[in-house]
């Protein structure tokens, strides 16, 4: 079974072509099983070992066993000018995954895009899988579950929906990704300020200051929601999110998109810090970035607190006007 894998296989054949094997994590089976043969000695260099050379016609003979096509492969890697090794056979095949392509639509969705010039669909795009989409538009498909305010529109050119109706009869309204690219954008009343929230349950069930719009932003997920915020201008932001290190990290990384970003903390939380926080310890190497008070308390005392906490508490709504100024 181990030889039924390429990174295994170019294992001995990387050891075939230039004589010695230097240990990867990928072929750590092979290396180990190899390392112990006879044929092998260790050479000066940490995780290394040389071919015994008067061995040689030994590993032919293992290699025409477990890859009958190796000479094949390594006059190809040669040909190319390719490095004999995972890297260099993961070239070759992305060159001809390039050459065998269907036609393609010229947008696709990311992982869609992978599988056909990757080995699946979870695979990064190098230099050479990108070339071979070509002009392709890659998406990552992702999407905007909004809570509208009175008055907001979702309109593409000559068309357009209240938004407030919309969200009666649907719950929400939601935008996709390939929608705001093709023109979809919020017009009519904009909303006074838009409320950033990190999980579901609070999106939901908070009580929104009027005329904000509350979206749904669930963790790293912020793609989208990016395209959204390029639409609304400058209308001021608000983020509402669990006071743990993992928020931290989002309020951040929504800061280098909009750094006028404004992280809502209000003070009455601290009223749920007794009874109400998990004792879990934040890493040291967390990057503070003008992080509220509470954060900072709550980080030297090893606790963290979810935003659940207060969803629901009826100063949140003036707690957040505040955060804006009003």
């Amino acid at each position: 079974m181990m030889w039924g894998r390429d990174d295994n296989r170019l294992a001995i054949l990387e050891l075939y072509a230039y004589g010695h094997l230097h240990l990867r994590q990928s072929q750590t089976e092979a290396w180990r099983w190899l390392s112990e043969l006879p044929w092998t000695r260790r050479t000066g260099r940490r995780d290394e070992f040389a071919l015994v050379e008067d061995r040689r016609g030994d590993l032919e003979r293992l290699l025409t066993q477990v890859w009958p096509e190796w000479r094949d492969a390594l006059a190809r890697l040669e040909a190319a000018g390719l490095p004999v090794s995972e890297r260099g056979w993961r070239e070759i095949l992305d060159k001809q995954r390039g050459v065998d392509l269907p036609l393609l639509p010229p947008r696709l969705n990311l992982r869609t895009a992978a599988a056909q010039v990757g080995p699946h669909s979870k695979a990064s795009l190098s230099t050479t899988r990108r070339e071979a989409l070509a002009e392709v538009d890659l998406t990552r498909d992702g999407i905007v579950r909004m809570r509208p305010n009175n008055g907001l529109l979702v309109q593409r050119g000559e068309s357009s929906i209240d938004a407030e109706r919309l969200a009666d009869l649907t719950g929400e309204v939601v935008v996709t990704e390939r929608a705001f690219v093709d023109g979809t954008t919020l017009a009519g009343i904009l909303p006074r300020a838009v409320l950033l929230v990190e999980n579901l349950g609070p999106y939901l069930d908070l009580a929104a200051p009027s005329g904000w719009l509350v979206v749904h932003v669930p963790g790293w997920n912020t793609a989208t929601v990016r395209v959204l915020l390029d639409r609304l201008g400058d209308v001021p932001l608000v983020h509402f999110g669990d006071l743990d290190p993992n928020g931290v990290r989002i309020a951040a990384h929504l800061r280098t998109a909009r750094p006028g970003l404004r992280w809502a903390v209000p003070d009455f939380w601290r009223e749920h810090v007794p009874g109400r926080t998990q004792r879990l310890a934040w890493p040291e190497d967390l990057v503070w970035i003008n992080a509220p008070d509470l954060v900072r308390e709550l980080a030297q005392a090893g606790l963290w607190l979810e935003q659940e906490t207060i969803a629901l508490d009826p100063r949140l709504r003036n707690a957040l006007e505040q955060v804006l100024g009003t």
